[in-house]
């Protein structure tokens, strides 16, 4: 099959629905199939509405309507993200486009059992309990009708093919990690530290959810990994992209990042792009909308736990070409919770194409 073929398949299947979603592997042109949706449904007197995460995916649909003589539609269209969804009056929509869809959640059910018009839910991972908050959501107002799966694209040869290291560290049992309180700062060790926070977490009997971010934050903050990640680059001499966790992270790591308080951002992605520079640090920004030629290999810090956000950054090295493959280093502190957050980050991948590695190995 083709992209083509599976754009056409899954928009004959929404065809047949009043409400559905689609789950599609990133790289197969979702924002392009709601666009091809939105035009089989187009008249001057429709409204339609398109509900994003986040207001940085709508260029995404601003550009391919433009690149692909589809602006026309445009004037017709809301944008709006799903915190400004019940803001919205559900009578005034005759279309509702669910870009992300997994991001739905029970607030949003009094403008969904409110709206009576077509819904269409794109997402490249949907939820993986049906039980769970946004699982009910989208099994009630977009139910999954039709999926394509990044291995089946790449035994397609429309993605290309990938190997996923995980490199297990060891938290640091030196006593080297300063900890701010508000008598002051002492000095601990990264172990002696994420014991702490996990003790706080077993024993949490209020706000329970606070200190588990809590604990994510310490670990993101744990300076081995940042000493493992420094000797990684250095290995590496094909084109790479670091996700860090923090913009400071993302400096203090490369010689050239990519965020928002960077002035230099925009020359640096324009370099990366061209190859004059073969190592970018970055952090959100770089998950949606920009493509990398010969991006080979990519180094995620952290998993948080999200195995959106995972797929997110290592589709971003599934658009080469069909016959090349993408190296993927995912960075995990071994007896933490850590290994929990990358396995299920990792458990829509393919389990022969993933490899685990204890901190004293020969670097790649």
């Amino acid at each position: 099959m083709t992209r083509e073929d599976i754009q056409n398949e899954a928009l004959k299947v929404s065809e047949k629905k009043k409400r559905c979603g689609l789950g599609l592997a990133t790289g197969l042109g979702k924002t392009l199939i709601g666009l091809r949706h939105m035009q089989k449904h187009y008249t001057p007197l429709k409204n339609i509405l398109v509900v994003a995460p986040k207001t940085s995916i709508f260029s995404s649909w601003t550009h391919d309507a433009i690149k692909f003589k589809l602006d026309y539609m445009l004037s017709n269209v809301t944008f709006t993200t799903y915190l400004s969804l019940n803001k919205h009056d559900p009578r005034e929509y005759d279309v509702v486009y669910l870009d992300e869809c997994h991001s739905l959640l029970d607030s949003h059910r009094d403008f969904l059992k409110n709206f009576d018009g077509i819904i269409l839910g794109l997402t490249g991972t949907p939820p993986k309990y049906r039980n769970s908050e946004k699982g009910r959501m989208v099994d009630e107002f977009c139910p999954i009708e039709y999926t394509f799966v990044t291995d089946e694209a790449i035994e397609n040869n429309i993605l290309n093919d990938y190997q996923i290291i995980v490199h297990q560290i060891k938290l640091d049992t030196r006593k080297n990690f300063s900890v701010k309180t508000n008598n002051g700062t002492f000095v601990s060790s990264e172990q002696h530290n994420y014991n702490y926070w996990s003790n706080r977490v077993e024993t949490s009997r209020s706000n329970p959810h606070i200190v588990r971010v809590m604990r994510m934050k310490a670990l993101q903050e744990y300076r081995s990994k940042e000493e493992y990640t420094k000797m990684l680059l250095k290995s590496i001499s094909s084109k790479c992209i670091l996700f860090a966790n923090t913009q400071e992270q993302a400096d203090r790591l490369c010689s050239h990042s990519y965020h928002s308080t960077n002035s230099e951002s925009a020359e640096n992605l324009e370099l990366f792009k061209t190859g004059d520079i073969l190592q970018l640090s970055s952090v959100a920004q770089l998950n949606e909308g920009v493509n990398i030629p010969n991006l080979k290999q990519g180094i995620i810090m952290h998993a948080y736990g999200n195995e959106r956000k995972a797929a997110q950054r290592i589709g971003r090295l599934l658009r080469l070409n069909p016959d090349d493959k993408a190296i993927v280093h995912i960075l995990c502190y071994m007896d933490s919770v850590d290994e929990k957050w990358v396995r299920e980050a990792l458990e829509n991948f393919d389990d022969a194409k993933i490899i685990w590695k204890d901190y004293g190995v020969t670097l790649p």
